[in-house]
This record gives structure tokens, C-alpha cells and sequence, in this order.
């Protein structure tokens, strides 16, 4: 049984990874923590990735991601106005 790829995010006026490698097939969860009120990140979503959270101030919020599909894959903030990648190979 493969291990579980967790990645942690850290939302400060912008995504810290922006870009994020995930293995294909293997589960895997995003934890995004928004450490600042800058911006317009109380939101994180995806079309591709099918997930939409809130982003409380310093409270870690975690996704799953489906990897079941290899290509590259956006989140951004509610506005659209700042953005990260998922790549799944």
C-alpha cells in the first residue's frame, strides 16, 4: 500500500508552495493555513481539483486531492486574483 503525500500550504498574500508535485495514483491531501488577513485568500478553490474551503486565520484547512489523472491542475483565491498549481505525473 503506497504512503498518503501531504502537502502543506501556507497562505500569506500568496500560496507558499505555488506549485505542488503529487505522485499519480497515490492519495494525497493539501493543508492550506492562512497566516495573514492580506488579500483576498479567505477562499481557496478549484474547478479542476472539485474542492471550495473557507480559510480561517491560522487554522489549517485540508483538501483531498483525486491523483487518479496526470496533468496540471489550478487552486487560486476566491477572486481568481491569486493562483497555484497541482501537477500530477
Amino acid at each position: 500500500m503506497s504512503a498518503r503525500q501531504q502537502i502543506n500550504i501556507t497562505v500569506d498574500g500568496h500560496y507558499d508552495p505555488a506549485e505542488v508535485a503529487l505522485q499519480q495514483g497515490v492519495p494525497a491531501q493539501l493543508t492550506f493555513t492562512r497566516t495573514s488577513t492580506q488579500g483576498c485568500l479567505a477562499q481557496v478553490h478549484s474547478t479542476d481539483l472539485h474542492f471550495t474551503t473557507e480559510l480561517p486565520l491560522d487554522q489549517p484547512q485540508t483538501v483531498t486531492v483525486p491523483t487518479d489523472r496526470a496533468g496540471e491542475f489550478y487552486f487560486s483565491c476566491g477572486m481568481d486574483m491569486v493562483s497555484g498549481k497541482v501537477v500530477i505525473a
